[in-house]
């Protein structure tokens, strides 16, 4: 029986990203149910996840019955699962430093992801220089990413450690904010966003996002929703 993954919209969901991505670059057998994400109680979205997930939140794994849930404990129990299909680097010092570059990206960057929420099928480069000229957190952030993606990719890229790794799948969801909003990248911070983009996974996943048009206004505070007519 293939392990099933519990996903939000494809459009608005950056964590379910991360593992949807991870699971199908890997090539690992997977079904996705995805659920239109509403917190409200007795919503189909807050009943479903209830039932796997004591956290209530998407992604959650489910694999013979037993969930995980959580992006990185997702990635570790893949990489555990099916140790040779490359979830982390061979390398131990490569390793040790993409689950450091996941665990920043996990833990940190708010002002980036609360800012610039991911929203694949917009293309907002006016709401992204305004952010730019009035959010100095968020410069720092894109600064650190910049900085961090650089110094991996002098190895030799053309992803972060060469071939594709979990690190990649947590940081594509970033390429899809800073694709969005258009914000400044060095030139080799850029074309790694062109690499991560282009991967058949993320294109697949952003077909599906731009299908979806479900305006969810949460999720995008700066826009009204569609008008009927």
């Amino acid at each position: 029986m293939a392990m099933q993954l519990y996903i939000g919209n494809k459009n608005y969901s950056s964590w379910s990203l991360r593992a949807w991505l991870l699971l199908r670059e890997l090539g690992l057998p997977f079904d996705e149910i995805r659920l239109r994400l509403d917190f409200s109680d007795g919503s189909p979205f807050h009943t479903t996840v209830a039932g796997v997930s004591p956290a209530g939140r998407v992604p959650v794994l489910v694999d013979d019955g037993f969930a995980v849930w959580d992006t990185l404990a997702i990635a570790e129990y893949l990489h555990e699962r099916f140790p040779d299909k490359g979830v982390w680097p061979a390398d131990a010092k490569a390793r040790a430093r993409a689950r450091s570059l996941c665990a920043e990206m996990h833990a940190g960057f708010g002002a980036l992801r609360s800012h610039c929420p991911m929203n694949i099928e917009a293309d907002l480069p006016e709401v992204g220089r305004r952010i730019w000229a009035e959010q100095p957190e968020v410069r720092r952030d894109v600064a650190r990413i910049d900085a961090m993606w650089r110094e991996q990719l002098a190895g030799g890229g053309p992803l972060l450690f060469g071939r594709f790794c979990a690190a990649d799948a947590f940081y594509a969801p970033v390429c899809a904010r800073l694709v969005t909003y258009a914000l400044p990248l060095s030139e080799a911070a850029r074309g790694y966003v062109a690499q991560v983009t282009a991967l058949p996974g993320y294109a697949a996943w952003a077909d599906a996002a731009r299908a979806e048009h479900d305006f969810i206004a949460d999720n995008e505070p700066y826009r009204q929703p569609p008008s009927a007519g």
